[in-house]
């Protein structure tokens, strides 16, 4: 089966009746008919779709079978592949404003990043490059989707909490013929029990033999449990909640009760040292910074639409302050394309020929987007003021007092419910839950951004402007 169709995504979710708790209950039914779930399954359901309908971008055909296959499962070997991958995740990024951090492009990508990895698991010890590869065939052809986890329950974030027994951690706790039994517990599978398949690996830094693996699994394996958050939306209504009611990306606690993994879903267990080179020497980094970036792009897009439709909704643009604040985002939408395309301009190729965006334009713009998306959401905060929270909703406008809602709450050029309407989608990205949730995602967005600036500063080449500032001081 090569790139599917919305449908069968919902299909295939509802036929999987995954384990998943919300509020203190199992879920129960057609995982895409729950109010928690349906808005970003049809929003999920929407990019499948478009797959079919945006060009010839959007898929690539496999040398092995001539299926057309998604092109966020795309292993590039050009800059014009690269290019290509670009226009796709953005083309997707358009249809969410980026809001989705976990759409399928970005886990498609983390697998296909994988398999072009597997020269550091070859003739390594309890490694499978083998499983690896054939998996990358088996999804890509399938279009599978999937959710991850890698991180470790914040239980002692202290500098000495390694001298002290992890009782939380899934770990591997038995190994059968049948594969490995992992018991324990990760954290922060977004979209946990709406996709296909989940994929577990180990967090950089391990230092315990059975919590260095990696392996994909289904969604429904038995003793597999995701605990959900609580929804953010608080409406059905676009009108009401225009993001968090097509976009809400539930986050998860995922529990594995004695989950065996079969060996053949199994990529490598058991090694240290084969679970740090993997993630920091293999094509994560780079492959998975090229496709947040690309969509923190568009996001960054949005942003600077919403800036701009309110200051000419309440008519400020004359204001110098106001000009100051609107170009502050556009300095940084403008940055992060040129980091973007600076990446894929000095892109190596390895020796099995992968093209690899460079890394430093790629991290650079990834800790910057940190810093800056929480001013950018802080300038619609000022610019919009006390408009932000004036915000009645659809109902009150159908009832009795709509009309003097539209007539006493109009803005330059348009009505009150138009204003209140837009109002709305910048109190949705900036003020509600799924809005604060929004900020606090991107601030750490691959990771705590001080350690982020000091990787950047430990693998920047500083050769050519050392050998500049040496050669003012000689002359």
């Amino acid at each position: 089966m090569p790139a599917i169709t919305g449908d069968i995504y919902r299909r295939r979710l509802d036929s999987l009746q995954s384990e998943v708790w919300i509020d203190g209950d199992q879920m129960k039914g057609n995982i895409s008919e729950h109010p928690a779930f349906r808005g970003v399954i049809k929003s999920q359901s929407e990019l499948y779709d478009l797959q079919h309908s945006s060009g010839s971008h959007m898929t690539f055909t496999s040398e092995h079978t001539g299926s057309e296959i998604g092109t966020s499962f795309l292993i590039p070997t050009s800059k014009e592949d690269l290019r290509k991958r670009r226009k796709m995740i953005q083309q997707w990024a358009g249809h969410t404003g980026g809001l989705m951090g976990r759409s399928p492009d970005y886990m498609n990508t983390v697998l296909a990043a994988f398999a072009a990895s597997t020269d550091i698991l070859t003739g390594q010890p309890n490694c499978f490059p083998e499983n690896l590869l054939k998996f990358y065939d088996f999804a890509s052809e399938n279009d599978l989707s999937f959710t991850h986890t890698f991180i470790n329950p914040q239980t002692n974030r202290s500098k000495l909490a390694f001298l002290e027994e992890d009782v939380t951690n899934a770990k591997i706790v038995g190994r059968d013929e049948k594969g490995l039994i992992i018991k324990g517990a990760k954290l922060l599978a977004t979209q946990g029990g709406i996709t296909d398949e989940i994929i577990v690996f180990s967090a950089p830094g391990v230092q315990d033999n059975s919590c260095a693996y990696a392996f994909s699994i289904p969604s429904n394996t038995p003793g597999l449990k995701f605990i959900c958050r609580e929804a953010f939306s608080s409406s059905d209504s676009k009108f009401n909640s225009p993001l968090a009611s097509r976009f809400e990306e539930l986050d998860t606690i995922v529990i594995f009760d004695d989950v065996c993994v079969p060996w053949d879903r199994v990529f490598f267990h058991d090694n240290i040292r084969v679970a740090n080179d993997f993630y920091i020497k293999g094509k994560f980094i780079p492959f998975t910074l090229h496709q947040i970036v690309s969509r923190q792009a568009v996001k960054t897009e949005l942003v600077m639409g919403v800036a701009q439709m309110v200051v000419d909704t309440i008519n400020i643009s004359e204001y110098q302050h106001v000009q100051g604040k609107v170009t502050e985002i556009i300095k940084g939408l403008e940055m992060i394309k040129a980091l973007l395309l600076s990446s894929e301009e000095q892109a190596v190729f390895d020796k099995a020929g992968v093209c690899i965006p460079k890394r430093e334009p790629l991290y650079v713009a990834v800790n910057t987007f940190q810093e800056v998306y929480p001013r950018f959401i802080e300038i619609i905060q000022l610019l919009s003021a006390s408009g932000i929270v004036t915000i009645p909703t659809e109902k009150d406008f159908q009832s009795p007092i709509g009309k003097d809602l539209v007539h006493y709450l109009q803005a330059f050029e348009v009505d009150g419910k138009e204003r209140v309407k837009l109002f709305r989608l910048a109190w949705d990205l900036c003020l509600s839950s799924f809005g604060g949730r929004q900020t606090l995602y991107e601030r750490f967005f691959f990771g705590d951004p001080i350690r982020l600036s000091q990787t950047i500063y430990q693998i920047y080449d500083k050769t050519d402007c050392l050998s500049l500032a040496e050669n003012m001081l000689k002359s």
